[in-house]
């Protein structure tokens, strides 16, 4: 048991929408990313993801409005909601997650900024 530096975590990888887990809690995974533009349009059939911002400015995109969460908040998105995550300006966003073990990347769709491996850091 150690504790985990998320800014030097962060200064390990540069490449966006590519998470990668820090931790692991029971069945859940602790994962950091950094978010630029947008990402694709997906739902999570059996988990619910928890984003929280560290860093800048996520727009949460459902299907019928656009969530806004700032540095220090969290949004919490429920296992079958489609959302696309993305943000504004070219601004990097960075983000920590939970998620179940078991959450694919962007759930049954394939695109190519979906990732199946998640490097531990």
């Amino acid at each position: 048991m150690k504790s985990i530096n998320i800014k030097q975590k962060l200064s390990k990888f540069n490449k966006n929408w590519h998470p990668h887990q820090i931790a692991v809690v029971d069945n859940m995974q602790v994962i950091l990313a950094k978010l630029k533009g947008e990402f694709v349009w997906h739902s999570h059939d059996d988990e619910d993801e928890l984003f929280q911002v560290i860093k800048g400015t996520l727009y949460m995109q459902f299907r019928d409005r656009t969530e806004v969460v700032n540095e220090g908040e969290i949004i919490v998105v429920p296992k079958g909601v489609e959302h696309n995550p993305y943000t504004k300006n070219n601004e990097e966003v960075h983000v920590l997650l939970f998620e179940k073990l078991s959450t694919a990347h962007t759930g049954k769709v394939e695109h190519k900024k979906t990732q199946t491996h998640y490097p531990k850091i």
